[in-house]
């Protein structure tokens, strides 16, 4: 066949258009990607994605973030710290594109890493509108709350009514409040106790006060100076045991609460192969504390909240509500313990409620939950109950843009052999794959060689 010198211009020209037109195609397909970034997931506990505590921490600073890492190049026992830390930060400069990272060498800017009182090879400062933090262990529960620290414009203080056998924030015992005192502190809230046997008067710088549970009668003088604290609009975090009030009653009544004797029976927690007395909630009221609230949580032994039929000029939104198939149980809780509708009341129950007026032009705000073991160290691990506990402390500070899930440690996914297992495996791919390969290598040349 001929080919005339036009058919081969003419072909030329094709080819050229059409290198021309996938390059431009290229061109166009590189720079849309760098435009619209899209990224999935696929790791069983989305190992590569932040959650959505995360997220929403990362919407609420505004200004741009720097992270200066300090870090030798190649570390003997821990590798390439640089690029670890690289690929960590890179999930926030993904959802936040204003995080700056920086790496300063220990090696080679000593006197850079002394100035920043660095301690350890891969600590990282980070800083934020003027405020900074140590970062010495790279997760996301541990960075994330940082954030939320510097997210803070101001300092916090929560104080914890002490000096007659309450519930303490620093406590190890199974009553006391010591992990909820710990999840505050990673908020950055500052925890105080306060005697009021010796205080004159609960102090301004309160941003919430928690009574948690007094085990012996509250002097009249130092119930005064809780209602003072409250006719000034101060906020309150109540947590109401099983227990006589102890003296508290007039606070009971300015907050014209109803507390009624019984506790909440659940038949739902034998499914959890718990007692019935632990009361299991995932039906919430519409409120900032737990509008975005969707995990469960437990309330032991807990008693109702209500308020009378006109709490003016308080306004009172239960926050939790349990027992759906369940009731308030007024009788002995021993043996076999059923419904009886002659005393007993049926659920749901409120077991938690928010209280709110303005005072001053200021709104106040109150939260009551009717048991202290919800946030008790024995409990205080269960389902999300830590988390909706910082939710209240957050509302109740007046920092109701922080209230968010609280991001987790991911769920180990490892996959783990016997040694008997592992052998086989190895056997199987360094030994028996090949030789079938081979065997069928052979096979065909043999009949090819045959035909």
């Amino acid at each position: 066949m001929i080919v005339s010198r036009r058919t081969r211009i003419a072909t030329l020209i094709q080819n050229g258009v059409f290198a021309a037109l996938l390059v431009a195609a290229v061109l166009l397909v590189a720079r849309f990607t760098q435009e619209h970034f899209k990224q999935w997931d696929l790791t069983q506990n989305a190992t590569n994605s932040l959650s959505e505590g995360s997220l929403q921490t990362l919407k609420l600073l505004k200004d741009p973030v720097k992270i200066t890492a300090y870090v030798t190049t190649l570390d003997a026992s821990q590798g390439d710290l640089r690029k670890q830390i690289s690929d960590y930060v890179a999930k926030y400069q993904r959802a936040k594109p204003d995080i700056e990272l920086k790496f300063v060498d220990l090696r080679e800017q000593p006197k850079l890493a002394e100035q920043a009182n660095i301690r350890l090879n891969g600590e990282m400062v980070v800083e934020y509108d003027g405020r900074s933090e140590h970062l010495t262990k790279l997760d996301e529960e541990t960075l994330t709350n940082l954030l939320a620290r510097l997210a803070r414009n101001t300092e916090r203080t929560v104080m914890f009514l002490d000096g007659h056998g309450e519930r303490k924030p620093t406590g190890i015992a199974n009553h006391d409040l010591g992990e909820f005192g710990k999840r505050l502190e990673s908020k950055g809230f500052h925890i105080a106790s306060l005697n009021l046997s010796a205080a004159q008067a609960v102090p301004d710088n309160a941003s919430v006060l928690v009574i948690a549970n007094p085990r012996v009668d509250l002097l009249p003088a130092e119930v005064a100076k809780i209602r003072a604290y409250l006719e000034k609009g101060g906020s309150l975090l109540w947590l109401i045991d099983q227990e006589p009030l102890h003296g508290l009653q007039p606070i009971a009544d300015y907050l014209h609460l109803q507390l009624g004797p019984g506790v909440v029976v659940d038949p739902a927690a034998s499914v959890l192969k718990a007692p019935a007395t632990l009361a299991i909630a995932f039906a919430y009221g519409h409120h900032p504390v737990t509008d975005h609230f969707s995990l469960n949580t437990a309330f032991p032994s807990a008693r109702r909240i209500a308020v009378t039929d006109d709490p003016a000029p308080w306004h009172f939104t239960p926050l939790v509500d349990v027992a759906q198939q369940g009731w308030i149980e007024t009788g002995a809780l021993e043996g076999d313990v059923t419904y009886d509708a002659n005393r007993d009341i049926k659920g749901p129950v409120t077991v938690a409620g928010a209280l709110e007026r303005e005072v001053s032009g200021k709104p106040q705000r109150v939260v009551v939950v009717g048991t202290g073991n919800f946030l008790a160290n024995t409990y205080a691990g269960l389902l999300g109950n830590l988390d909706l506990g910082i939710n209240m402390v957050n509302w109740l500070a007046g920092d109701e843009n922080l209230i968010t899930l609280q991001p987790h440690p991911l769920v180990d996914g490892s996959l783990e052999f016997a040694r008997g297992s592992l052998t086989f495996i190895a056997l199987g791919f360094l030994l028996a794959l090949p030789a079938a390969f081979l065997a069928t290598g052979a096979m065909i040349w043999w009949r090819r060689r045959q035909g």
